[in-house]
């Protein structure tokens, strides 16, 4: 009875030890896969902002070749910025009150980027 009991203690160290050195190598395998899919999103984090840039410089070059980049800069940040809230669904009321602008001038400076809209459903009608 004793040897039986020897031995199960034995098997059951061996089991521990090797249940062990199987967690170690889950571990550093799993921190491979981490390591892989780290790499993986720098080079496409580092690839998007070089195509940001690309953008960002075309359209510079775009706007000084048209002689866009000729008007005040601030009211580019606004036209910018009025766009953005626009186009992420802001009314032009709401527009309006973040700006402290009236709504007419929100209208106005809209326009040009509404009026194709206005005159296809106009004509569709």
């Amino acid at each position: 009875m004793g040897w039986v009991i020897a031995i199960l203690f034995g098997s059951a160290v061996v089991l521990l030890i090797l249940s062990f050195l199987k967690t170690a190598q889950s571990k550093s395998n799993i921190e491979q896969q981490i390591d892989q899919v780290t790499f993986t999103l720098k080079n496409e984090i580092h690839e998007l902002q070089q195509q940001i840039r690309n953008i960002e410089l075309d359209a510079e070059i775009t706007a000084k070749q048209s002689g866009a980049m000729s008007g005040p800069s601030e009211e580019r940040i606004l036209l910018r910025e009025v766009l953005d809230m626009h186009k992420r669904g802001y009314s032009n009321e709401s527009i309006a009150l973040k700006k402290q602008l009236t709504p007419n001038e929100v209208d106005l400076m809209l326009l040009p980027y509404s009026a194709n809209k206005g005159e296809r459903s106009m004509v569709a009608q």
